[in-house]
């Protein structure tokens, strides 16, 4: 037996990957043999682990949610798939979120933000230079397109409001706060607590410098809300927004969204 693709196939001697590529994919132009890039000629061997690609193809849904389940095992694939997360602000922490939400194959991801992209945002958020001057809504759903074009993204450009947030998450299942503002950071906890029972929620205090890694911890204020940072530092001279220690909570923000998702925490009920 060999696999190719992810798929098991049966194995006879001598045979190539040229072979293979003739009945999957006459047009494959991309050769990988147990992590190694090949030649279209190599005679294979048993329990060899192969890729037969063409260069630039984009794979199916169903392509797609095959690699996943191969690398998270299907019964968490299938409840990522059928899950929706809202994420508010899409800076440091949001643009990262929404990345590793994607590449895990969250269902779908519903993100607001009305702010572009600036130079200075480059130095820790998931933009491109080419994207300057984009809204971070247009550009961040162009990238997540390239990540996993699979993912039902929903773009809300404009400034939230505590009064929106009800209104606008109705049907997540998790909502991610990633404001840099403290007012926003404070109206749309009482929003979530006051409006949004059985919506998971995950905020965020305290990720500027680069401070000890530890520091950066998940804890639980309230059944099914829990907040992600050293709930310390802020952003001053000589302690800036840096990348690495924000991706360790935007990070950190996404396991969590995942934790609860995949009920491998215990929740009290909402009240």
């Amino acid at each position: 037996m060999i696999w190719v693709n992810e798929k098991p196939q049966p194995f006879r001697r001598g045979m190539t990957l040229a072979e293979l590529a003739s009945a999957i994919d006459p047009g494959a132009d991309i050769f990988i043999v147990n992590g190694h890039p090949v030649s279209a000629t190599t005679a294979l061997q048993v329990g060899d682990h192969c890729w037969v690609w063409r260069r630039g193809r984009v794979p199916s849904a169903a392509e797609m949610g095959q690699l996943l389940h191969a690398r998270h095992t299907p019964g968490v694939q299938e409840r990522l798939q059928a899950s929706a997360v809202g994420i508010m602000g899409l800076g440091g922490l949001g643009s990262l979120v929404a990345v590793a939400l994607a590449r895990m194959g969250i269902g779908a991801l519903l993100l607001a933000d009305y702010d572009v992209v600036e130079p200075t945002n480059l130095n820790r958020q998931y933009y491109f230079l080419e994207q300057i001057g984009q809204k971070k809504v247009t550009a961040l759903c162009e990238t997540l397109g390239r990540v996993n074009p699979h993912v039902a993204v929903t773009c809300l450009d404009k400034r939230l409001v505590e009064e929106d947030i009800a209104k606008e998450f109705t049907g997540v299942d998790a909502l991610v706060e990633c404001f840099d503002d403290p007012a926003m950071k404070a109206a749309s906890l009482r929003a979530v607590l006051r409006d949004l029972s059985g919506v998971y929620y995950v905020c965020s205090s305290g990720v500027a410098g680069y401070g000890d890694n530890a520091l950066i911890r998940t804890r639980r204020l309230y059944p099914g809300v829990y907040l992600v940072g050293d709930e310390e530092s802020a952003a001053a001279p000589g302690q800036g927004l840096m990348a690495a220690r924000v991706g360790i909570a935007a990070h950190q923000q996404a396991n969590q969204v995942v934790r609860l998702l995949l009920a491998a925490e215990k929740e009290d009920e909402r009240g």
